[in-house]
C-alpha cells in the first residue's frame, strides 16, 4: 500500500457551484430540530453551524451553509447528516479542528460541498486516534498532517444512512435501521416518522403519555407494537 502525502492547497474559494438553498418540502432543519434527532446540545449544533459551517467552511465557497427561517438558523438535509458525521468523529475522539481541515480538503478532491454526505468519502475515511485519512486507489491521503498509520476502519460511519444512485445520503435513521423511525427530506417535509408510513413518533408518545396501552395503539393505528415502542424510544432519547 503506498502511502501518499498529497500538500495541494485550495483557492480561498472553490470554483464550482455551491447549490444549497432551501427548497420547500425537502427537508429543512433548525438547531432545535437537528439536536433533537441527533440527541446533542443545542447549543453545539448552534456551535457547528456558526462557527464551522458558516464559519471556516463556508469561507471557501463565499457563502453560508444555513439560511434564516422565521428568526432561525436552518440548513439542509446534507448538512445535518454532516453534523452526524461530526458527532461521530467526536466520538471517536477526533477534535473539531481536524474534521474541518478533512472537510475541507475533501470538498476540493471530490467537487462538493457535503464531502460528508458522500458514500464513497463515509466508505474509505480512516481514523487512527486522533488522526483522519481517507484511502483511494491504494494511495493513503493525511488529511490533517499527521504521519500515524495504525488505521481503524470506521465504515459504521454510514451504516445509518441510505444512499441515492449519485452515492448521496438521501434517509436517516437516527437510532439505526433495525429501529423503525427514519428522516427522509422528501417525506412529510424532512421530519422524523415511522419508515413504513407518515406518523410521527410524537403522536404515539403522546397517546403512550396519556395512558393509552401499546396494544390499543397498534390496533388503532393498524401498525406493530414493536413500531409503537420504536417511537417511545426515540422520543424518550430526544
Amino acid at each position: 500500500m503506498i502511502f501518499a502525502n498529497f500538500t495541494n492547497r485550495m483557492d480561498t474559494k472553490t470554483t464550482y457551484d455551491f447549490e444549497n438553498k432551501p427548497v420547500l418540502g425537502n427537508g429543512i432543519y433548525t438547531a432545535v430540530d437537528i439536536a433533537k434527532i441527533l440527541r446533542v446540545k443545542e447549543s453545539k449544533v448552534r456551535r457547528w453551524i456558526n462557527v464551522y459551517w458558516d464559519g471556516e467552511i463556508g469561507a471557501q465557497f463565499g457563502e453560508k451553509y444555513s439560511w434564516n427561517i422565521t428568526g432561525n438558523r436552518a440548513v439542509s438535509f446534507h448538512t445535518m447528516v454532516e453534523f452526524y458525521i461530526m458527532l461521530l468523529f467526536s466520538e471517536a475522539g477526533v477534535q473539531p479542528k481536524a474534521v474541518i481541515k478533512a472537510h475541507k480538503e475533501l470538498s476540493h478532491m471530490f467537487k462538493t460541498p457535503f464531502p460528508f454526505a458522500k458514500k464513497e468519502v463515509l466508505h474509505n475515511i480512516q481514523v487512527s486516534g486522533r488522526d483522519i485519512y481517507i484511502e483511494l486507489n491504494e494511495n493513503i491521503q493525511r488529511l490533517n498532517g499527521t504521519k500515524q498509520l495504525a488505521f481503524r476502519l470506521i465504515k459504521q460511519f454510514y451504516k445509518n444512512l441510505e444512499f441515492d444512485k449519485d452515492e448521496i445520503a438521501m434517509r436517516f435513521w437516527p437510532l439505526g435501521k433495525e429501529i423503525a423511525i427514519v428522516v427522509d427530506p422528501s417525506r412529510k417535509f424532512g421530519s422524523p416518522i415511522l419508515a413504513e408510513n407518515n406518523i410521527y413518533p410524537e403522536t404515539l408518545y403522546n397517546h403512550y403519555l396519556a395512558g393509552d396501552p401499546i396494544n390499543y395503539l397498534a390496533h388503532i393505528y393498524e401498525i406493530s407494537e414493536k413500531e409503537i415502542l420504536d417511537a417511545i424510544k426515540f422520543c424518550e432519547a430526544a
